[in-house]
């Protein structure tokens, strides 16, 4: 409880929704770029900050993309990932600084996804963030299997960014492996040593994205990356109704608006075909729906929230 007051008294959690990022490399679906500026609307309208738009293995098709978007006048900010390992990573950071807000460098800090060498990660890094800092987009890093290295070599590489003028670090439990503890144990060990806002990005391998990603809020992480109906690479990423829901029922400021997460979520599921449980947190068709005789007398004391919250009625199954 401790942590919770402590948290909530310290920062306002900001929410990267990666949905037009991560959703396009669920198998079976490819967004049209029509489908993509409608669920970026609906984004900005539940008062999402900031929307991750372009991947590291798309970045020029994806600008494409981010060109239109731009007529758009969104309220929330656009971000995208270049890999500093590039052979192009200097063509893509210059065009990626023209039309998004943010920028963030990703390099992978497992020894067995090249570069190996960690001093040629260090180097290439350090690179990459000295010559995107020239541009008017704000430029962070990106750690890849920062769950799969040594917490020691993170934090090192975090400082070394820092120094150099990183916007921002993110640490990313890439597959899904880690836990609640020792997410929290992460994030609080650099959190002690980096003054930048640090980040965290969860996926659902274990099916404890979630979980995972409150532990890191609660250890100090500054923002989390979500998206909508946890859709993203094998089993996806953390849920951001989910994320969201939860840090609104424990005082954390998101800025997101939770009646608009049904129609997200509504809207997601049919533009990627993707459909959703009757059981999901939060979203799910039965999340308010009772049927044990035990439950009927004070229905609402077996919800964990009050399902007007997502616009959502109490309903008795029969």
């Amino acid at each position: 409880m401790a942590e919770m007051a402590q948290c909530k008294e310290t920062h306002r959690v900001h929410l990267r929704d990666s949905t037009l990022r991560e959703g396009q490399d669920v198998p079976g679906v490819d967004f049209s770029e029509e489908q993509k500026i409608g669920i970026a609307r609906l984004l900005d309208r539940a008062g999402v900050p900031e929307i991750e738009i372009v991947a590291p293995g798309r970045v020029f098709q994806d600008v494409e993309f981010a060109k239109r978007l731009k007529t758009e006048t969104l309220r929330s900010k656009v971000s995208g990932l270049v890999f500093a390992s590039s052979s192009r990573c200097e063509e893509e950071a210059e065009t990626v600084c023209r039309w998004l807000d943010n920028l963030d460098l990703l390099m992978p800090v497992s020894e067995l996804r090249k570069p190996c060498d960690r001093s040629v990660k260090t180097k290439l890094l350090l690179d990459a963030l000295e010559y995107s800092l020239h541009f008017p987009a704000a430029v962070g890093v990106g750690f890849p299997h920062s769950t799969q290295t040594s917490a020691e070599f993170l934090l090192e590489l975090s400082r070394k960014c820092e120094d150099k003028g990183a916007k921002r670090i993110l640490i990313y439990d890439t597959n899904g492996s880690s836990d609640p503890f020792a997410i929290y144990d992460l994030i609080k060990s650099l959190k002690v040593h980096i003054r930048a806002p640090l980040f965290f990005h969860a996926h659902n391998d274990l099916g404890l994205a979630t979980a995972n990603s409150l532990a890191a809020v609660l250890a100090g992480a500054d923002g989390l990356d979500a998206t909508v109906n946890g859709l993203g690479d094998r089993a996806g990423n953390a849920s951001l109704e989910q994320i969201a829901m939860i840090l609104h029922l424990r005082g954390l400021e998101t800025g997101v608006s939770l009646d608009i997460l049904k129609q997200l979520s509504e809207t997601v599921a049919r533009e990627s075909g993707i459909q959703m449980s009757g059981l999901a947190p939060v979203v799910g068709e039965f999340v308010a729906t009772h049927k044990s005789l035990g439950h009927l007398e004070i229905p609402a004391l077996f919800e964990a929230f009050d399902p007007s919250l997502i616009g959502m009625e109490r309903k008795i199954a029969h």
